[in-house]
């Protein structure tokens, strides 16, 4: 759905807030879907996480880094210098789990995959949504793109929500990301001119068609953590 800017909220909310108009979304649903959508660093994942601890055991957290392919796979396709990208991801794969996480919401866990920092892999089944939650939180950077794949996942949700923050300060934010993942200062400045940059500038295209537009400069809720 594509909105206006008076969409934007030029304040910064407080978790609460976001949280109850997240759970008002499973309003007459069994189970609902909010997508997080946003440029690296800006702090989606930070915000998915802290607004499934505000509502507990009646959401659950879905981050699309679980489908990164591996590294294997991307060396494969020569991708390894573009890991991240929006190809880097199996969108099929997540497409696929979004709906049976709105189709099976009867009595067993559905297992939900992540993307490891120290073994710079996916990995299975870290997180579950459980039975009882009737919200899901998914984020990453493509969930409103206009691209195949993409927009089949963008119709599973009830709302997307655009997250944004300040050129520099992302930027300081994926430096210090990947620092802690083992780069030199310069490899580190290097990936994030040649790789995340272009990742921003391609999920920035999506910001209109996401529903309500967020910074998490100012909330009150969390120290961003990458």
């Amino acid at each position: 759905m594509e909105t206006d800017d008076h969409t934007a909220d030029h304040g910064a909310p407080a978790l609460a807030t976001l949280a109850q108009d997240a759970w008002n979304l499973t309003a007459d649903r069994p189970r609902t879907l909010l997508g997080i959508a946003g440029p690296p660093g800006a702090g989606k994942s930070t915000l998915a996480r802290a607004l499934v601890e505000a509502i507990g055991e009646g959401a659950a957290y879905l981050p699309l880094d679980g489908f990164h392919l591996s590294n294997d796979q991307l060396a494969r396709l020569s991708l390894t210098s573009r890991k991240g990208s929006e190809p880097s991801f199996d969108v099929r794969g997540y497409v696929a789990l979004l709906h049976r996480i709105l189709t099976e919401t009867a009595d067993h866990d559905i297992y939900v995959p992540d993307y490891d920092r120290t073994l710079h892999e996916p990995v299975a089944a870290r997180h579950r949504v459980p039975p009882t939650a009737r919200l899901v939180v998914t984020e990453g950077n493509y969930l409103a793109c206009d691209l195949p794949g993409w927009r089949d996942a963008r119709r599973l949700m009830a709302e997307c929500w655009y997250v944004q923050a300040l050129g520099e300060v992302r930027q300081l934010r994926l430096i210090e990301r990947q620092l802690d993942g083992g780069l030199t200062p310069d490899g580190a400045a290097a990936w994030v001119a040649t790789n995340d940059g272009p990742n921003g500038d391609l999920v920035e295209k999506s910001r209109r068609r996401c529903d309500r537009i967020l910074s998490t400069i100012g909330m009150d809720m969390f120290n961003y953590r990458p």
